[in-house]
């Protein structure tokens, strides 16, 4: 076994190479908890907090009212369109006992985003906060049931922020008044006229949808992934041996990595639930809050994403905040610089880690041991019950070590595939193994380092650039906050490097500059033959950063200067 998969030998003693899962549905995990644990606090929101036993009569009151007063069937898409608050959570669990899937729905989208996801996804009920009602009115009948219901984040504030806080709207210029239409009903209302009498419907973990979650958005028309109560269950357990030091109700989860991703979802609301922990609740990622939080409530695991964990390193009062309650930090959806990790752990005298997943494996498949061997610049090593290895990504046959191929991997956590997109789903799944389209290397040890994505991979001069290699060497000058690189095209090179460039405050960086660190660094054909100096990247919800609105941005310039080209030679 350990030929096949050198990876085991890297476990750690308290690892398993594979675990029994649990079966059922997956609000089963917050009904354990509530058994297991009831006084225990499940949620800090602010200064309001609320006990597993509260949870879970919330969960049983919106579960009671979807199949009521609703009429929810059984796989029943319910969309979620809320920020980190207690009500997304009593909404999720609600949905799930209810034997609704949920439809996790991103906050920030606009009008069209929101209703392709509602049509797409066949959604009969949205849930979103009055604040978003703007947008989400025009999509209301494009709804099964035509039905909203709509909650305010003031709801589960303490006085006086419940006060204040309309107020603050106001003052911002939101408008939060709720118009008389038929199909709008307020979540307090529907809670309170319903009753939290017990409500489980049973399901096939193995068939029955729990989630679907769209992903894709930031390379094409997203796609709806499928995944059952078994994924996200086989998920949560995989990821919680891997932190095998945590203890069953003594910890406490930074939330600010937003719930409505699947690696919020997973690596923080179902691990949390599941170890019986206390969630502290953010809407949204804000540096100061942060860090008072972190300060008041003393959090123990910290999931996040680098850019999180770059702004807080540098921020203007990190040596005045006591960040030693940090144990572990697992970082993921973007590749995690040595510097940032090195800096975050020296503040906390915790443990950052670096993982790797996709959507479509609810997410994580690779982490590098928290407490055992790392590597720079790999994601690690995969998880229990998880098999991996590297394919040329045209034959899909087996690639030697340490030769570069496309990723495959197999288990419990992967997808059931896109939802109504037959075509899609059989071009990246065969036989259970689902072929990333990222492109990665194995070493002896059985660690994996990711190179870069199939499809941003440059073809300069017939030579292949992966980005990821040339942003590691970017971050590791003095000057630079943040790097992203993209292939342009070049008449002569096919495409070339082009890299956009984020200075650390108070520095100045040149190109000239830049050009000598990477040609010391890199060989000719990979250095940047052109860079950008912005003040920031634009990123999604989670921080990535969107190298698809950088190339689009690049072409509309590119656009415009050949019609200026063309005006110019006309006149």
């Amino acid at each position: 076994m350990r030929a096949e998969r050198p990876w085991h030998a890297h476990y750690p003693e308290e690892v398993l190479p594979a675990y029994p899962f649990p079966t059922g549905n997956v609000a089963q995990l917050l009904l354990n908890a509530a058994e297991n644990m009831p006084k225990q606090i499940a949620i800090r929101f602010f200064d309001s907090k609320m006990t597993y036993e509260s949870l879970r009569d919330e969960a049983y009151r919106f579960a009671n009212a979807l199949q009521e007063q609703f009429d929810l069937q059984k796989g029943d898409r319910v969309a979620i369109m809320l920020p980190n608050c207690p009500q997304l959570v009593i909404a999720y669990f609600g949905t799930l006992l209810a034997g609704g899937t949920v439809v996790m729905t991103n906050p920030l989208y606009q009008e069209e985003e929101l209703a392709y996801q509602v049509k797409d996804a066949e959604s009969v009920i949205l849930v979103t906060l009055d604040l978003l009602l703007p947008r989400v009115l025009p999509v209301q009948a494009h709804l099964g049931k035509q039905s909203i219901i709509y909650t305010s984040i003031k709801e589960y504030l303490p006085f006086p922020k419940n006060k204040l806080y309309p107020l603050k709207m106001k003052k911002e210029g939101h408008s939060l008044h709720i118009p008389k239409q038929s199909g709008l009903q307020g979540l307090q209302h529907l809670l309170y006229s319903t009753s939290p009498k017990r409500c489980v419907v049973q399901v096939d973990d193995a068939q029955d949808l729990a989630l679907i979650q769209y992903t894709g958005g930031t390379t094409g028309l997203p796609k709806g992934v499928m995944l059952t109560h078994a994924n996200l269950l086989a998920n949560t357990i995989q990821t919680t041996t891997w932190s095998y030091k945590l203890q069953y109700g003594q910890e406490s989860y930074m939330g600010v990595i937003p719930c409505f991703h699947v690696f919020g979802l997973t690596v923080l609301l179902n691990q949390c639930t599941h170890m019986a922990g206390t969630l502290i609740l953010m809407p949204r990622f804000d540096p100061d809050e942060v860090l008072g939080h972190i300060q008041k409530y003393r959090p123990t695991i910290f999931p996040g994403v680098p850019t999180m964990y770059m702004a807080l390193s540098h921020h203007s009062r990190i040596h005045d905040v006591d960040l030693s309650s940090i144990e572990v930090c697992i970082s993921g959806s973007a590749p995690l610089p040595l510097e940032v990790q090195q800096r975050f752990e020296a503040l906390t005298g915790g443990r950052l880690t670096e993982g790797y997943g996709l959507t479509e494996t609810a997410p994580v498949t690779h982490v590098n041991p928290i407490w055992g061997k790392r590597k720079s610049g790999s994601i690690g090593i995969p998880l229990p019950n998880t098999d991996c290895y590297v394919v040329h990504p045209d034959t899909r046959k087996p690639c030697s070590r340490g030769e570069v191929g496309e990723l495959a991997v197999k288990g419990p956590q992967v997808m059931k595939g896109y939802w109504k997109r037959p075509v899609e789903t059989a071009q990246v799944l065969q036989d259970g193994w689902l072929y990333t389209g990222d492109l990665a290397t194995m070493d002896e040890d059985g660690y994996f380092t990711i190179v870069d994505r199939k499809k941003e991979m440059i073809i300069s001069s017939g030579f292949n650039v992966y980005p990821r290699e040339v942003e590691e060497v970017l971050y590791r000058h003095p000057g630079i906050k943040e790097a992203a690189v993209i292939g342009i095209p070049d008449a002569y090179r096919g495409e070339t490097v082009k890299a956009f460039i984020v200075p650390r405050e108070n520095t100045s960086v040149h190109e000239s500059q830049l050009d000598e660190w990477c040609r010391q660094r890199l060989a000719a054909y990979k250095v940047p033959r052109h860079y950008e100096f912005r003040d920031q990247l634009p990123k999604t919800i989670i921080g990535k950063v969107l190298k698809r609105a950088l190339i689009e941005k690049q072409m509309e310039q590119k656009s415009t200067h050949k019609s200026e080209d063309t005006n110019r030679d006309g006149s």
